[in-house]
């Protein structure tokens, strides 16, 4: 019987004070004129115990703070900025103490913002007895309209007793309402202020910069809203407009009163104020556009189309828009913090994505932002993640839901296209477990960081893959179920929550979607849970004579071994071999044939990384005759052998049934497919896959294939022209065949793919009569996309000395100079920075320099024309300045570069729109780089984030500064930064201009851990090195303390400092002073048995301790390292150990294994042995094995030989927690004397974990025994269970019968092993070399002398070993006392 799922428990408790938010009002004036904000907020907040509430609030000033009318205690710690010093950042010399401090203070930083501080002391004047509402059974309230508003509908206060077909919900007794009156200092973050424009920003964590709340995603309350601002001014807030009211002061001012019965969380709560000229939707009443007057018709042609999306969505979900009213607002580009601010009911837009009639390039980009800021409505805003790991599944089903308008209002081809570039992105940087979506060190640890940069994208784009994916495979009605489903749980009254989270996810997909329980539990964790793509590498032939095609797959992982540790965590139950996890699920491999197309679903996505898999065709070639061979003439025997074709026989491949190949056309898995195969073979299948494939994906990798072939012969280029001059072709695709023709034009082919691009433009835009182009003529917006990009892809053909052609430099001026507008009713802003961009491509030879005057030329004259007549958005001046600075970079020998910086900057000037200055920013940014380093660039960069007043172009100018040191980092230039620049970037990383600006501020961080060499992400930072400011340590300290006092039960987050090691928590480590007696000082005695994890898959990296270590690698037989070489790799690594007091040399041991099955484990009598391995550094090796081991019967004794070669060197060992052995387990047995020096030693002692004790481990595991013994059966009883089904499978008879048969081998090649070492072996007894005993249990007293009892349940998997048969030869021979059978 399944258990029953527990119900989400919705009143948790948050980590900060236990308070919850009910429900809140927030009332303030503004005065625009004096940039001041002042007012009141009520909080309805449910107290805990303690009495203390914690809020966050920045840059604010409080003034008062009532609880239920009485003034309160409270204490208020605003964020203090540090009081710079010499001795701050004195230790940073290197970029790569500059990246530990970077990433000390951006955590603390990080951290000191989850904690609240603002504390309210709600101790006094609790009410006794409670105020209970009726609530009918359906779980709405019966009575009190005014209560039912302000408590907040999907939190369960408490149910009560039934009475009268009613149930109570009981109020809390400690439910307090909180007053705080406050005003807003200086504006600097949060809230912003230009001229007559006010509005707010959902910067991660900086709502609390201009009203006192619970800044945190996991309250949710309702919201009343009240604004006052002047008369002429438009407040535009959350919810719906309950009433506007003019007062009666002097000049009057207007009240706008809001209500937002939806709960949201704080950083959803938007506000912008300005003159706004409103559109009401002709559609939709309830959707409303609002811009300043300047851009009033921009407004109107952009949002013409807003009503499809808005259907879209509501058509497709079957359910109402959530809201009662949405607003799309558009402030300046300046102002806007990004391109994109939400919140709830309300999306805050630049003005750059407006665009008006004339514009055809700015069309799609913008349609696709709007309806994503509609899709995040539904997804993210009302529905929201029930916790951070949870937040991919929201951005996935927006990002999911804007594809669908995509693929509906702008065709099939552009959502397959887009889809499938965004996957190529995700698997070329899906590598680290940065990537990883719903890990908890990826999300908790990142403090929300995650959405932040290039990573942000690519977690962006892989959510939207997974989430095709299962659209893929359950179908696209029972997805559409699913959103559906989750969409009405939501809108459900009698619900208690408005969250998703990823459990419950995997529940409907398996409920609604009928995905089977086994796929869901290995899909999730490898695609969710860890990072990483399927790389596959392919291969095939025709096999004439069985008419089949033999395909030869080999599967890799985009990720790196370590990264993909987390994998093993994860899915450690999951059946794996050679080491690979691999995915679920199974590819499909369409085939194209002579008469159809067929799709074979045969290729597992686990299991052997190597596949061999025959496709049987279903077509059949004609039976044709061949001549025979003339007389000395040597036939090629392909027709007599079809299981062989040679890679030259064009014959047999021509009489293939197969056209070409595709794997995973209709792309249901993130997977990096490369087909490799002979030229001759590729080209023709790649040639037919480009002519006859109508799917876009198909056309886009045959010219992908074709461009990167490493000859191109003439049928390749004609099949290239021949899909650039199909105007029924996708236009996106025409241009990267435009790019592969450019790519292909060469001497070798006559410059074939140049005259092809050229003709091709000629003979749409040039008059063939007097030979200049005609006017221009945009009617045709995919011809005119094409036409577009064909000078650039001029532009990029390149000649043998790298320059570019005379005839290229010739066509891309001689367009510029003759551009003609008149009479087209399209702007040409577009188009002509397309052409001066291109002439920015071309490389410039002796031939072609002497063009360059008028180029510079025409180039000033469209500055100085863009200057008087402003084009859209400043685009033309833009690519002017671009064009200009990868000019004076390439031929930097003949151009004075100060005199192109001398003209660039002045349009740094700030009355410049920001594109503009931004853009000459970047550009003397590189010519700063290119001429002094970027030591002297990152000085320039930190000059301009202190000039630039917007929060955006500060963003803007991190990016493009991130990417100069990624350039750079390949050099030895980084480290040669001046320690005062490094200084420099780490005051700015800790000052007020980067904590105003969220994504500068991540920038910054990730520019300091590039300099250093490290991945520009918060994960993986080691939370050890915020112990290096001590400042910021003090301060977090100072401030938790206090916290701590008023609140007792808070844990706020405490320094790594304060972490014990885990180790030592429960090591039995003796006293240093009460040493074991006898301890000899050999040069072996340093040796020890390590501690064995609880896991045996968990691999623990330990960062504590740097110590010298020793590695143990078990070494195989021959016979048995060729078959099991790849099998149970898993390696758990732990500390060595050696007693303080010792400091010895390690050794290098190896010793010869019998062959065994370590698939399962070895069992000698009543012995496990269980792998030990240990960490190893550079002066210290060790591996070792079992020799032999004979079985025994009862009253026999056991022998064990181990061989061992000996190899020292001098490495001092730190010692470790260990469990040591006590002084009266030796005194009690007769052991001789060297028995009892060696078992004494302190080194050589048994881990606590992961030991199998049971009648035969030590006492102190006893209860990880049989944890462990009850975690075996259940493993056990799992694998009976699918062994049900295989039972009947002959494969799995074969192998089992193998299996036995090897396993018969290995006792036989035992025997002879084991007579080898005695013949070669050397008694220990008789020489004074060092000892090495397994020493574990109790000594039997009665044994005889120089035995030693071990008990130690050892598990020893295979690794690959060194050859040490050089070294001499030890035999230590250990006798145990075999145990009577019970």
């Amino acid at each position: 019987m399944a258990k029953p799922r527990k119900p989400k428990n919705d009143d948790a408790k948050p980590e900060n004070t236990g308070a919850l938010v009910r429900h809140q009002k927030l009332c303030i004036s503004i005065d625009i004129d004096r940039r001041q904000i002042y007012g009141h907020t009520e909080l309805e907040i449910a107290v805990p115990e303690i009495g203390i509430v914690g809020l966050h609030a920045e840059n604010l000033g409080i003034g008062s703070v009532l609880v239920d009318g009485e003034a309160a205690e409270f204490e208020y710690y605003p964020r203090q900025h540090h009081v710079e010093s010499e001795k701050r950042w004195s230790a940073v010399t290197t970029p790569s103490s500059a990246a530990d401090a970077a990433g000390a203070a951006y955590v603390s930083a990080l951290e000191r913002e989850l904690v609240p501080n603002l504390l309210i002391n709600c101790c006094k004047g609790f009410k006794s007895g409670s105020d209970q509402l009726p609530v009918a059974e359906n779980g709405f309230h019966s009575s009190g309209e005014t209560k039912q508003q302000t408590l907040c509908p999907w939190r369960t206060i408490g149910l009560g007793k039934e009475e009268g077909g009613l149930f109570y919900l009981q109020q809390p007794k400690n439910v307090r309402l909180v007053r705080i009156e406050y005003w807003v200092e200086k504006a600097e973050t949060g809230i912003h202020f230009k001229n007559n424009v006010l509005h707010t920003d959902n910067q991660i964590r900086r709502a609390r910069c201009w009203f006192p709340c619970m800044d945190d995603s996991s309250q949710r309350c309702c919201y009343d809203l009240e604004f006052t601002v002047a008369q002429n001014l438009v407040a535009v807030s959350n919810g719906t407009l309950l009433y506007q009211v003019l007062s009666k002061d002097n000049p009057p001012r207007k009240t706008y009163a809001y209500k937002l019965n939806v709960p949201v969380a704080a950083q959803w709560i938007s506000l912008a104020v300005a003159p706004f000229e409103i559109i009401l939707d002709r559609h939709f009443t309830l959707i409303t556009h609002m811009c300043l007057s300047a851009n009033m018709s921009k407004l109107q042609n952009t949002v013409e189309f807003f009503h499809n999306a808005f259907s879209c969505y509501k058509d497709y979900l079957s359910v109402d828009f959530p809201f009662e009213s949405y607003k799309q607002v558009f402030i300046e580009p300046e102002m806007a913090v990004s391109s994109l601010s939400l919140g709830a009911s309300m999306s805050i837009f630049s003005s750059q994505a407006l665009f008006d009639e004339k514009v055809i390039d700015q069309t799609i980009d913008t349609r696709i932002k709007l309806a994503y800021a509609l899709a995040r409505q539904w997804f993210g805003v009302y529905i929201t993640p029930e916790a951070p790991n949870d937040g991919w599944l929201l951005d996935g089903l927006a990002g999911f839901l804007t594809d669908y308008f995509i693929k509906k209002n702008l065709g099939n081809n552009e959502a397959r296209y887009r889809r499938y570039k965004a996957n190529c992105a995700v698997c070329k940087s899906d590598y680290t477990g940065a990537t990883a979506l719903s890990l908890s060190a990826s999300c908790k640890d990142l403090y929300g960081t995650q959405c932040i940069g290039l990573y942000g994208k690519i977690r962006s784009w892989k959510s939207v893959a997974i989430i095709q994916m299962l659209e893929k495979q359950m179908g696209p009605e029972s997805f559409r179920n699913i959103l559906q489903t989750i969409v009405s749980r939501a809108q459900d009254a009698t619900r208690t929550s408005r969250s998703l989270s990823t459990k419950e996810f995997r529940h409907l997909a398996n409920k609604v979607g009928n995905l089977e329980r086994p796929f869901l539990k290995e899909f999730f964790p490898r695609w969710v849970g860890s990072c990483g793509c399927p790389v596959l590498r392919m291969g095939f032939s025709y096999n004439k004579r069985k008419n089949m095609v033999e395909l030869a797959v080999l599967r890799g992982c985009t990720a790196s071994p370590d990264s993909s540790a987390s994998v093993l965590n994860v899915n450690a139950d999951s059946e794996n071999r050679d080491g690979d996890i691999g995915w679920p699920g199974m590819m499909s491999i369409r085939v194209y044939e002579l008469d159809g197309m067929y799709d074979h679903p045969i290729l597992p996505m686990a299991g052997d990384t190597w596949q061999l898999l025959e496709i049987q065709c279903h077509s059949k070639l004609a039976a044709r005759r061949f001549q025979k061979p003339k007389k000395g003439s040597k036939p090629d025997g392909s027709d007599d052998n079809g299981d062989v074709i040679p890679a030259l026989d064009m014959r047999s491949s021509s009489e293939s049934p197969l056209l070409w190949m595709r794997a995973d056309p209709e792309m249901e898995y993130l997977a990096e497919i490369h087909f490799n195969q002979p030229i001759q073979m590729w080209v023709r299948k790649k040639i037919n896959q480009l002519e006859k494939d109508r799917d876009v994906i198909a056309q886009a990798q045959a010219i992908a294939t074709l461009e990167a072939l490493p000859q191109l012969s003439f049928s390749v280029v004609n099949a290239l022209n021949s899909f650039l001059t199909d105007s029924k072709a996708f236009w996106r695709l025409r241009i990267e065949a435009a790019f592969a023709l450019a790519n292909s034009a060469s001497e070798e082919t006559d410059w074939a793919g140049l005259t092809h691009l050229v003709k091709f433009y000629k003979s749409r835009r040039f008059d063939a009569n007097i030979g200049l182009p005609k006017p221009n003529d945009f009617h045709d917006f995919p011809e005119y996309f094409v036409l577009e990009a064909i000078p650039h892809a001029v532009a990029m053909v390149r000649a043998a000395d790298k320059k570019s052609p005379r005839e290229a430099v010739e066509f891309v001026l001689q367009l510029l100079k003759y551009n003609d507008n008149n009479g087209n009713p399209y702007s040409d802003v577009f188009w002509l920075a397309a052409l001066v961009q291109a002439a920015g491509e071309l490389e410039f030879g002796q031939q072609s320099i002497l063009f360059l005057t008028s180029l510079l030329k025409r180039i000033d004259r469209l500055l100085q024309f863009d200057r008087l007549m402003p084009s859209h958005n400043g685009i033309l001046t833009v690519s002017c300045i671009r064009t200009l600075t990868q000019i004076a970079l390439k031929l930097s020998e003949f151009i004075p570069l100060d005199r192109v910086v001398e003209l660039i900057r002045p349009f740094r000037d700030f009355k410049t729109i920001w594109q503009v200055r931004i853009e000459a920013s970047r550009a003397l940014l590189d010519l700063e780089v290119h001429c002094k380093g970027i030591d002297a660039a990152l000085s320039l960069f930190i000059k301009y984030i202190e000039e630039e007043p917007s929060l955006r172009g500060q963003m803007k100018l991190g990016v493009h500064t991130m990417r100069l040191c990624q350039i750079s980092c390949g050099s030895n230039s980084n480290d040669n930064i001046k320690s005062h620049v490094l200084e420099s970037l780490l005051r700015l990383l800790d000052g007020h201009i980067a904590f105003n600006n969220v994504f500068l501020r991540h920038h910054l961080f990730c520019i300091i851990q590039i300099l250093a060499g490290r991945p520009p992400t918060l994960y993986g930072v080691p939370r050890e090195t915020r112990t290096l400011l001590m400042g910021d340590a003090e301060t977090c300290i100072e401030q938790k303390n206090i916290f701590s006092n008023l609140v007792p039960e808070v844990k706020p987050p405490e320094l790594p400092s304060d972490i014990p090691n885990p180790l030592e928590t429960h090591s039995n480590t003796p006293h240093p002073s009460e040493p074991p007696p006898d301890i000899p000082n050999t040069s072996h005695d340093g040796l020890a048995i390590p501690h064995a994890s609880k896991e045996a898959d968990t691999v623990s990296n330990s960062h504590e301790r740097k110590m010298p270590s020793i590695k143990i690698r078990v070494k195989q037989s021959a016979a048995t390292s060729r078959t099991e070489e790849a099998d149970n790799q898993t390696v758990e690594k732990s500390h060595v150990e050696q007693h303080e007091t010792d400091v010895g040399a390690s050794s290098s041991v190896s010793v010869d294994a019998p062959q065994r099955n370590f698939a399962e484990a070895v069992s000698i009598s009543n012995q496990n042995l269980e792998e030990v391995n240990s960490c190893h550094d550079h002066g210290s090796r060790m591996t070792a094995s079992i020799g032999s081991a004979k079985p025994a019967s009862d009253g026999d004794e056991i022998g064990k030989e181990l061989q061992c070669t000996a190899d020292s060197s001098k490495v001092s060992v730190q010692p470790q927690a260990d469990i040591s052995l006590p002084s009266s387990f030796i005194h009690d047995n007769s052991v001789d004397a060297e028995a009892h020096k060696y078992a004494s030693l302190q080194s050589l002692s048994v881990g606590r974990h992961g030991v199998d004790g049971g009648s035969l481990g030590m006492t102190d595991s006893s209860l990880h025994g049989k944890e462990k013994e009850k975690k075996k059966d259940k493993v056990k009883k799992r694998k009976r269970e699918e062994n049900k089904g295989r039972r009947d499978n002959p494969e799995y008879l074969e192998k089992k019968r193998l299996k036995k048969e090897k396993k018969q081998k290995e006792k036989e090649m035992v025997k002879l092993l084991s007579k080898e070492t005695n013949a070669s072996s050397v008694d220990l007894s008789k020489k004074e070399e060092p000892k090495i005993k397994l020493v574990s249990g109790q000594l039997n007293p009665n044994e005889p002398r120089g035995s030693d009892s071990m008990t130690r349940k050892v598990d020893v998997k295979p690794e690959a070993s060194e050859g040490t048969s050089a070294a001499p030869k030890i035999r230590i021979k250990i006798k145990n006392r075999t145990l009577n059978k019970s």
